[in-house]
């Protein structure tokens, strides 16, 4: 093709927490999905790192909006404003004299309705789109993994996000069983939130919550390398008083277990739903962890003793999604799998 140097190509994960994008298999930017918007204007301020840090220290002439909630837009112009920042960020890093024709594929949750698809189709073009495909999250994540997706064996992907938690069976290309959940990294953190207020009386913010669960998040009480205590500190609920408290991974793995236990019976439930000539396959390769929620110390390990099949943490499960979005971006013409 002469002109192929005017078209650009992104992979996009466009994610609750953190939107990755990946040009020429390298990635181009990784930043948290969050925009900083003046109140007055309308105008946005700052995308992504910039716009975190206001996140939570706002004054009341600007406010930092997460346009994405469970895993779907759910500020629409604020998405809009965020996905055309980061395009922009992009191509500043590549000097053009032309404005390239952009090709997009964009990874969506396997229980999208047809307005969520619809939002995230619009607002990619919007933001300059010009060929916009979408892949489901738990494909691209085992396309990011590196399983044939399309061979005629199932394959089983739990992808753990910022929004929601993605079960998946494959085989030939397709999704077979799935199941799209609401309880995912942002609800855990909620969990630290609501746990440090009824048992420690500190108020934490979101910020501090995601901190603690980075640092000793944990889903079984026995770890072999046990990470040590997270010191927070706060306002003491009732005497406003700042107090400190020090929060150790069993007590974190106690108050993740309602939520943890959600994921595992959608596990359970895809599992009794699949055809039982993939169901062998599955017991024989194993099920895979990718999002960020695989990086919980022992989440494998839990599962594997609740499902009786062996769980793998898949490498660098962060951007799995975005390096499966990758390749078939690639292999576009060829994946019956992408939608237009």
């Amino acid at each position: 093709m002469a002109f192929s140097f005017l078209t650009q190509e992104l992979a996009i994960d466009l994610g609750t927490a953190n939107t990755v994008i990946f040009q020429n298999d390298k990635i181009v930017l990784d930043e948290p999905s969050i925009v900083a918007i003046d109140n007055h204007t309308g105008k946005c301020i700052a995308i992504g790192q910039k716009a975190k840090l206001m996140h939570e220290k706002t004054n009341p002439g600007i406010k930092t909006v997460r346009p994405l909630k469970d895993g779907v837009i759910a500020d629409f112009n604020a998405a809009e404003m965020m996905i055309r920042g980061f395009i922009k960020q992009v191509n500043n890093k590549h000097k053009t004299l032309f404005t390239p024709n952009l090709k997009i594929v964009v990874g969506i949750p396997s229980g999208s309705t047809e307005v969520e698809i619809r939002a995230v189709r619009d607002s990619s073009e919007h933001a300059g789109g010009r060929d916009v495909y979408l892949i489901y999250e738990p494909m691209a994540a085992a396309l990011g993994i590196g399983l044939d997706v399309e061979a005629p064996k199932g394959n089983m992907v739990v992808d753990i996000g910022g929004g929601t938690a993605e079960i998946a069976v494959i085989s030939l290309g397709g999704i077979v069983q799935q199941e799209s959940i609401k309880t995912a990294g942002d609800e855990l953190t909620s969990d630290i939130q609501y746990y440090l207020r009824q048992q420690h009386n500190i108020k934490v913010g979101e910020i501090t919550a995601e901190k603690i669960k980075i640092e000793v998040g944990a889903v079984i009480p026995k770890l072999d390398e046990e990470p040590e205590p997270f010191v927070v500190r706060g306002p003491n609920l009732m005497t406003a008083h700042p107090v400190e408290a020090r929060i150790s991974y069993q007590e974190i793995a106690h108050c993740l277990d309602k939520s943890i236990s959600k994921i595992e019976s959608s596990i359970l439930h895809v599992l009794e739903q699949t055809p039982p000539e993939l169901y062998s396959d599955i017991v024989e390769n194993g099920i895979f962890l990718s999002g960020g929620g695989a990086l919980l110390r022992g989440l494998a390990q839990r599962f594997t003793e609740k499902v009786n099949i062996q769980f793998h943490v898949a490498e660098d499960p962060l951007r799995a999604v975005a390096r499966g979005t990758c390749i078939a971006l690639k292999n576009a013409a060829n994946y019956s799998f992408l939608m237009r």
